[in-house]
């Protein structure tokens, strides 16, 4: 294993451990796989908890192998393939900045994984994985595997997310209802408020 292999498994792959535990358990202020689903149903990935189980037990399994050094193809593949989906359903639209909300980071990652495979593995594999995460994400996420639902209603944004996307969109919405209410002429004049 060369050092720069080393320092990719050292950094990405405890970092994926820690994000796929955030949508199974919640760990490391992560929302959970209630949470993460509620998010995932709220960007047509229905049923939320099934793709939330899904995304979560491919990060944290990928980067366990790709920290241990084991089966690094198919570690690369797996983790490729929650990134390519995070990229497709939460991130393109922001455009490339994640100061927007956008897939900068979920980009980099993709190259560090395709970099580690093919300094270990060869460029073959390196490809390979690359076209397995994507076909997987197309797969998984297709119309013949996710259930067709409401949309959210407009102007609300989810009440939970996926911390992969904070910035992308608001994680928590106003009641606008309530803050309304709370602003009305007689009850300012009740309270002191002008």
């Amino acid at each position: 294993m060369t050092p720069g292999s080393a320092a990719i498994r050292g950094v990405v792959g405890p970092l994926f451990v820690g994000h796929g535990t955030q949508k199974l358990f919640g760990w490391f202020g992560g929302h959970g796989r209630d949470g993460t689903a509620a998010f995932f149903e709220s960007i047509g990935l229905r049923p939320g908890r099934r793709h939330a189980t899904a995304a979560g037990v491919a990060e944290t399994l990928g980067g366990a192998l790709l920290t241990l050094g084991r089966l690094t193809p198919l570690a690369s593949a797996a983790l490729s393939g929650t990134m390519v989906t995070a990229i497709r359903k939460a991130h393109a639209r922001n455009g490339p900045w994640a100061t927007n909300g956008g897939y900068e980071y979920n980009l980099a990652l993709l190259a560090a994984l395709f970099a580690v495979t093919e300094r270990e593995s060869g460029a073959p594999w390196a490809l390979a994985q690359l076209a397995a995460g994507a076909a997987g994400s197309f797969l998984v996420t297709s119309p013949l595997l996710t259930e067709r639902g409401p949309a959210p209603s407009e102007g609300h944004a989810p009440d939970a997310g996926d911390p992969a996307t904070e910035g992308a969109e608001p994680r928590f919405h106003r009641d606008e209802d309530a803050e309304a209410a709370a602003l009305r002429p007689s009850d300012a004049a009740s309270t002191g408020r002008s």
